[in-house]
């Protein structure tokens, strides 16, 4: 069931985006080359405790998991390109680093993610993330009443296309608000002017996610991390948006690093 969401309602999930955006950028300060995995799931335990809020992860358990995630963030490490699970790791100079996370402040849900690169990075790295980051403001711009949801779909796709990169369409945005993961279903490549009509109220989490090489997957031994089928490293960028009758709202906005 797809649900629209009053302006109270937004409101309040403007609240619980402030807290996701607020624990991804103390993430980003914390990421640094010898800084374990686990060390930055405890840290967006310790703040989600701390804020009373409850996490979307630890617990989830869909088809395509073959277990409950059983940790608070998603933290994907080069060829690991979705849903990593944070394991012993220490970060190593000119690693890739995708976090996304999620959590329900009050009762209403917010979802995120941003990419970087750990010491010295590789240019292609970072023109792999600068990527992911236009296709991503491509996306909101496209996240206005009257388009549908072909709009967005086609806008990220162009951005990918633009630089060469294939689309992997098993995964992408969805709506979200009083739960994680619901309708609709927001693929990362396809036609303007088709779908699902945008309306005020709406509020989607828009995750452009692309790799270097391949646009195929292989799910790890952990049964829950995502590796690309060729080696090639992955960024990752998501917002949650309200589409409002002034423009797309992101609720998950952060300050630049």
């Amino acid at each position: 069931m797809i649900e629209l969401f009053n302006t109270a309602e937004i409101e309040r999930l403007r609240v619980a985006g402030a807290f996701v955006a607020d624990v991804l950028s103390a993430l980003r300060d914390a990421a640094d080359v010898g800084v374990n995995l686990l060390e930055l799931d405890a840290l967006a335990e310790k703040m989600i405790a701390e804020r009373g809020a409850v996490s979307c992860y630890v617990d989830y358990h869909p088809s395509f998991g073959a277990m409950p995630f059983g940790k608070v963030l998603c933290t994907s490490v080069n060829d690991a390109v979705l849903h990593g699970l944070p394991h012993d790791y220490r970060l190593r100079d000119g690693d890739l680093l995708s976090v996304d996370f999620a959590c329900s402040v009050d009762g209403w849900v917010a979802d995120s993610a941003t990419s970087l690169v750990v010491g010295t990075p590789r240019a292609e790295d970072l023109a792999l993330i600068a990527t992911t980051e236009r296709a991503l403001a491509a996306a909101i711009d496209a996240a206005r009443a009257g388009n549908r949801l072909g709009d967005i779909s086609n806008a990220i796709g162009n951005v990918a296309r633009e630089a060469g990169l294939s689309v992997n369409l098993q995964f992408g945005g969805h709506g979200v608000g009083r739960t994680m993961h619901g309708d609709p279903h927001v693929p990362n490549y396809g036609r303007p002017g088709r779908g699902l009509p945008l309306k005020p109220g709406l509020v989607i989490a828009l995750e452009p996610w692309f790799m270097l090489g391949t646009d195929e997957i292989y799910t790890d031994q952990d049964g829950w991390t995502l590796r690309s089928a060729d080696g090639s490293r992955g960024a990752h960028g998501e917002h949650t948006v309200a589409i409002t009758e002034d423009g797309p709202l992101v609720l998950t906005a952060r300050p630049a690093p």
